[in-house]
Formats: C-alpha cells, sequence, structure tokens
C-alpha cells in the first residue's frame, strides 16, 4: 500500500511523515518516533499501557492509525516532563508510590491528565472512574488514587499562586 503523509503537533512541535496506512500509532510513536514511553500490552485496546492524548482526549495509541492523526496535536507521556523536571502529576505518583514496575504507569499518567485537566478537583470516585479502564497487575490502586488525588491538590494550588 500506498505510504500516507501526515502533518500533525507532536509534543509541542511540527512534524511530518509518511506511514504505511495500516501503522498503528504506538508503532509509530515507538519506532518511528524513538519516543518509548507509549508501552505496548495487550495491543487490544484493554490495558491502557499505550494511552496518549489526541486534541485533548485519550486514546489507546494500539488502536489508532498513525494516519489517523493528520491534522491532530498529540501528547505522550514524555511530553509530561523529565526526571529532573517532573509535572506534577509526575511527582505525585513519585511521592505517593503510584507505581511499582512502571509499565502502566504513561497510561495512568496520561488518563489522570486528561481528568485534571477537565476536573481540577475530583473526588476519589472520579479518580477511581477515570482509571477504570487501565490495568495495573501490581498495585491495588490505592496509591494510584492517592497520586491522582494529591496532583489535583498540586495542580490547584500551582494555579491558585499565579
Amino acid at each position: 500500500m500506498k505510504p500516507v503523509k501526515i502533518d500533525f503537533c507532536l509534543n509541542g512541535r511540527q512534524r511530518k511523515a509518511e506511514v504505511p496506512p495500516r501503522l498503528l500509532l504506538s508503532d509509530f510513536l515507538r519506532h518511528q518516533v524513538a519516543l518509548p514511553g507509549t508501552h505496548v500490552g495487550c495491543e487490544h485496546g484493554v490495558c491502557g499501557a499505550c494511552t496518549t492524548m489526541v486534541d485533548g482526549r485519550t486514546v489507546r495509541s494500539c488502536l489508532t492509525f498513525a494516519a489517523q492523526i493528520d491534522g491532530c496535536n498529540v501528547h505522550t507521556v514524555e511530553s509530561l516532563g523529565t526526571a529532573n523536571a517532573m509535572h506534577p502529576i509526575q511527582q505525585a505518583f513519585h511521592e505517593e508510590h503510584g507505581l511499582q514496575c512502571g509499565f502502566c504507569t504513561p497510561g495512568m499518567l496520561m488518563v489522570a491528565k486528561e481528568l485534571l485537566d477537565r476536573n481540577d478537583s475530583p473526588t476519589e470516585e472520579d479518580v477511581r472512574e477515570a482509571i477504570s479502564g487501565n490495568l495495573c497487575r501490581c498495585t491495588g490502586y490505592q496509591n494510584i488514587v492517592a497520586a491522582v488525588m494529591s496532583a489535583a491538590a498540586k495542580l490547584r494550588a500551582a494555579k491558585e499562586t499565579t
């Protein structure tokens, strides 16, 4: 099949690429763009490890074709921050021990970001609902919920000081 030209914004940077029509977004991000933070787990859209954001909404990148991001604004977990300059959500996950093996963490972080972008004061029930589509085999989710609640407080405090 003939490659498809795409023009998109990735983590704040405008990009162009040519992709096979059936190339998955997860494979494109990991192998062609060299952003390994998007993890591939089940490859069926069930586990949530591959969650990224397209135009402000989370998507399962293992169920999305790279050709579909033409004209879109895409954010991966790499857009949040670095080890030396963590986003408040990342910092909260670190402080609240919201990860163990870390495999599910990129997807959890992106789901938390989507939730906190639209609701800066979620209840514990809101957080549990938001992360319900992301599987973690290591934790009992309690520390993940605590991390998202802590991140919400950090983001609210940061908003109040500006």
